[in-house]
């Protein structure tokens, strides 16, 4: 196998089984709160299969297609839910749209967890230089470098997902924040502005041109918190 072939691999399974867990989350949460529409489609399972064929092309496709123009991975997932239940609940939509994001930030604690024991285990060490799929330099052979690289693309791509999903602008997960706090009406006014397609696309067009303005220096403070020693070649 070519170098680029086993990095994309990698890359893959990462975002693979990170969009999974996200999907998983917000159709676990559903169920347990009163909505099993995920969970009659299959969605409420680690279970790669019933997602991809739910979203082929953001799973498979544009996955693919962005890490071979840029080295890195882009796509996408769905969970289906009841709009008339998240009207009768705002609060319980709420909790459901969180938990994808929770299901990244889960992922980003352990890897960040055992990339700081390996560096206390002495496996691997802080790195000169850093980047998406290197946050610690082996200080071996064999599996090392594979298990380093394997953490680096987890702890970057799901920082990356949660960040990126908890952005306040609809159809993010973060747009249903509010929904915590506003009274029935007023939450269900909300998700009626949420759902316009305009909106909709008008959100993400906005997310894609910020994002990097907002994540840059969360992603630093990230690795600060991961080596706090780290000086400016973060």
């Amino acid at each position: 196998m070519s170098p680029d072939f086993t990095d994309g691999l990698l890359w893959y399974i990462v975002f693979l089984y990170s969009t999974v867990c996200h999907e998983a989350a917000h159709a676990w949460t559903a169920l347990k709160l009163g909505d099993d529409t995920a969970y009659r489609g299959g969605q409420v399972t680690l279970d790669p299969l019933p997602h991809i064929r739910r979203e082929p092309i953001g799973m498979v496709v544009v996955p693919l297609i962005s890490f071979l123009s840029a080295g890195w991975m882009i796509g996408w997932a769905s969970a289906p839910y009841d709009p008339g239940w998240a009207l009768r609940n705002p609060r319980r939509c709420a909790m459901m749209s969180l938990a994808g994001p929770a299901a990244n930030m889960v992922i980003v604690m352990l890897a960040g967890l055992l990339l700081r024991a390996g560096v206390e285990w002495h496996l691997w060490e802080e790195p000169f230089s850093f980047a998406p799929a290197h946050l610690a330099e082996p200080m071996a052979a064999g599996l090392y470098p594979w298990v380093v690289k394997l953490l680096s693309i987890a702890f970057s791509l799901n920082l990356l997902l949660a960040v990126f999903n908890l952005l306040p602008l609809p159809p993010l997960d973060g747009s249903n924040l509010p929904l915590l706090f506003l009274p029935e009406g007023a939450a269900q006014k909300y998700l009626a502005f949420l759902w316009n397609p305009t909106m909709r696309f008008v959100g993400l067009l906005v997310a894609w041109q910020g994002f990097r303005y907002i994540f840059d220096p969360i992603r630093r403070i990230a690795l600060h918190v991961l080596y706090p020693d780290a000086g400016p070649a973060l």
